[in-house]
């Protein structure tokens, strides 16, 4: 056997079951707000991660981690938008400011 075939061998695949327990984990706790299934997201993102690690050079690693911290960055701040169009915002109203 030579390098190369060892090497691969002693890489782990990157599975579809992987991506699919990660993103299914990130669902639950991001959109439906399941603050329970916090540990298996970071267990699940880990594990995927730590495989990811294994096949891309420190370059690629640090762009898509980049690239994952920016969309993280976009959808918290449309999250932040919604809840601010729905009215709930903690500043007091200025018909209440009128009144007094």
């Amino acid at each position: 056997m030579d390098n190369q075939t060892q090497l691969e061998a002693q890489l782990e695949k990157i599975l579809p079951e992987d991506i699919t327990r990660t993103l299914e984990s990130a669902y639950h706790v991001i959109f439906q707000g399941d603050h329970d299934r916090i540990d298996d997201l970071l267990k699940h993102g880990g594990a995927l991660l730590k495989k990811t690690a294994q096949r891309l050079t420190t370059t690629q690693l640090i762009l898509g981690i980049a690239a994952i911290a920016a969309v993280a960055v976009v959808v918290v701040n449309k999250v932040v938008e919604a809840a601010d169009d729905d009215n709930t915002s903690a500043e007091p109203i200025d018909e209440q400011k009128e009144k007094k």
